[in-house]
């Protein structure tokens, strides 16, 4: 071939390309020997092209052609020709073309695959994957796979449209350092030794949280970054050691402005790279009304199943696992003047769940350490039956009534003197028979939430201390600023999370640009003078240059894409991600070094693991 050099992909041609002498490259996705005729599907990162090598081709070209195996990248040189109607491939963009080859040179041979690339699906339709440790060591085979094509692809579309949308608003991208002075973020850090700071560290960003803050200082009202994040946590199927957010901060705002301009770019973001139309304006629900209704605090709003406080039916019988949580016993729901007798009104379903089924749902329950999840059935007559129907015999009017009850309905409950630990019980059940049932609205496959007014402070009951609920720069909503001492656990700080699908998409707040009253937090919090200027001193002693009231938030990139996606692990959207041991098998990280290399950091390892 003169010149194996592509001049179309192998998704763009069309029946309006018909009669065109083209050059394609890619690789084999598959071959099919007719007998006098055969055909090659040929497939690069845009499409699949069929390559048809007939009577016209040469020997030499059938001959290569029939050496093809699968993933042979070769380039194909050929006319293209208008498929016959019966032949016409609707599933395919270039399902109506295809191209007669002329001449094929094979670029690089390929090894047999340790796991098909094509698509293989069961009888049943079940798609089948190869296992994750497989696909992460092969992971350059991984990602020719269509779906994980589609997923890199919309990844890049994202994050483009981000810039796109936060440029146009007036934003700056601007960078920040990678190597940073460790400071106490909730995670554990990764450390960096410093060669020529003998016994000093540097540490991988958990955030870039100080130092957009000490841009707002500077002047820079609306800032943001692509940021890559690091944290030494154990993982799990939606988090990594290493991830990705979209970090702004902006000056002279409010929380208004914040949650406006985010939801403009999610706006931006899902019609550019979706034609999907989100709302104007996301639901905005307390945070003590979500874990009242979904016993979360990131709920999955694509189903309608309220939780209902059930308190009244305490009075009703005496059935003594309903007292306590009627009671609102404890320091927690005395806090929330909520009731921690908490019911579930599972709508015609009371002829499906068996006891071994609502058995199921207990457990689900009893892993949030719910002390078990009490239930009775509205059967046809009206009258309740099964689990504890026997203690409220004569009450079904009233207790229907007031719980909006109906035929065939199953009833679920949970009892407990901590209003949280019942909602949070129960509010896993209702997930769970959002799964079950499929409960999810069809025509609401984005639901956006903000969750607003959490609580300030959180007491450590192991430590005996008042701890921030989010970070120590987070500003108390300003009518608590006068009691902060006096009353910690009433406080209310102004910050927000963006909840989708029930995900936790970002988190955000206000910031504290006052030192004094940030020296007030670090003292209820515990942190002397000596200690906060250790970790935070650089970032107190700004705010005394005149700092800016400013606020941000940070959605993750990984998240977002995810859930884009459909897909159920961040994995899934990582180009190269580590597996659930934050290792990657494909190069082996991590890795031993040479002594070396220890000894110009002035390290050594006091105890290795053998392999």
């Amino acid at each position: 071939m003169e010149n194996s050099k592509r001049t179309v992909t192998c998704g763009e041609l069309r029946k309006s390309d018909v009669g065109k002498k083209v050059v394609l490259n890619g690789w084999v996705a598959r071959t099919r020997d007719l007998g006098g005729l055969l055909f090659i599907r040929l497939r690069d990162r845009y499409g699949i092209t069929q390559v048809m090598v007939g009577d016209k081709a040469s020997d030499d070209v059938k001959k290569i052609a029939a050496s093809l195996k699968s993933e042979y990248c070769i380039a194909v040189e050929g006319i293209v020709a208008a498929r016959s109607d019966k032949d016409v491939n609707a599933d395919m963009a270039t399902g109506e073309i295809e191209v007669e080859a002329t001449d094929i040179e094979i670029f690089t041979t390929s090894q047999e695959l340790p796991f098909s690339i094509e698509e293989v699906r069961q009888k049943d339709g079940t798609l089948v994957v190869a296992n994750e440790d497989l696909r992460l060591k092969y992971r350059y085979l991984d990602l020719r796979r269509e779906p994980m094509q589609h997923n890199i692809i919309l990844r890049s579309q994202v994050a483009f449209a981000t810039r796109e949308y936060l440029t146009s608003k007036g934003f700056l991208e601007i960078e920040t350092p990678t190597f940073i002075k460790s400071t106490p973020e909730g995670a554990r850090d990764y450390l960096v030794p410093s060669r020529v700071h003998p016994g000093k560290f540097y540490s991988l960003p958990q955030s870039p949280q100080l130092y957009k803050q000490l841009l707002m200082v500077s002047g820079f009202d609306k800032y943001f970054q692509i940021a890559r994040c690091y944290r030494d946590e154990d993982a799990r199927g939606d988090r990594q050691p290493e991830f990705t957010q979209i970090d702004m901060e902006l000056s002279f705002t409010n929380r208004e402005e914040v949650l406006s301009t985010t939801e403009g770019m999610m706006q931006h973001i899902f019609k550019k790279t979706l034609n999907y139309d989100l709302p104007a304006k996301f639901d905005r629900i307390a945070w003590e009304d979500a874990f009242d209704w979904y016993g979360s605090d990131k709920p999955d709003l694509r189903f309608d199943m309220k939780m209902q406080d059930a308190a009244f039916m305490a009075d009703l019988a005496d059935f003594n696992a309903f007292k306590a949580g009627a009671a609102n016993a404890g320091r927690d729901v005395q806090r929330h003047k909520r009731s921690g007798l908490k019911a579930l009104v599972v709508k015609n379903v009371a002829d499906k769940y068996s006891r071994k089924n609502i058995e199921a749902l207990e457990e689900v329950a009893k892993t949030y350490k719910a002390k078990g999840l009490a239930w009775m059935k509205v059967a046809e007559s009206g009258q309740f039956e099964g689990g504890i129907s026997k203690f409220y015999a004569g009450k079904e009017a009233e207790i229907c009534g007031k719980l909006g009850a109906e035929k065939n309905d199953l009833l679920l409950f949970v009892s407990d003197e901590n209003w949280q630990l019942a909602c949070t019980a129960l509010g896993a059940v209702r997930k769970q028979l959002g799964k079950d049932l499929n409960l999810y609205n069809p025509n609401d496959e984005f639901h956006f939430a903000w969750i607003i007014d959490f609580p300030y402070f959180a007491w450590n009951e192991e430590e005996n201390h008042w701890e921030t609920e989010h970070h120590m720069f987070t500003l108390p909503q300003k009518q608590y600023w006068d009691t902060l001492e006096q009353d910690p656990g009433a406080v209310k700080g102004d910050l927000y999370d963006l909840v989708l699908n029930g995900y936790e998409l970002a988190s955000g707040s206000m910031r504290i640009n006052d030192p004094a009253l940030q020296e007030r937090i670090f003292e209820i919090v515990g942190y002397s003078r000596e200690r906060a200027e250790k970790a935070f001193g650089f970032l107190v002693q700004a705010f005394k240059f005149g700092a800016p009231p400013h606020g941000g938030i940070a959605p993750g990139l990984d998240r977002l894409v995810m859930l884009m996606c459909h897909e159920e692990s961040i994995h899934e959207v990582i180009a190269f991600p580590k597996n659930n041991l934050a290792a990657s098998p494909m190069d082996e990280c991590p890795s031993p070094v040479d002594e070396k290399q220890l000894e110009d950091l002035h390290l050594r390892c006091t105890e290795v693991e053998q392999d």
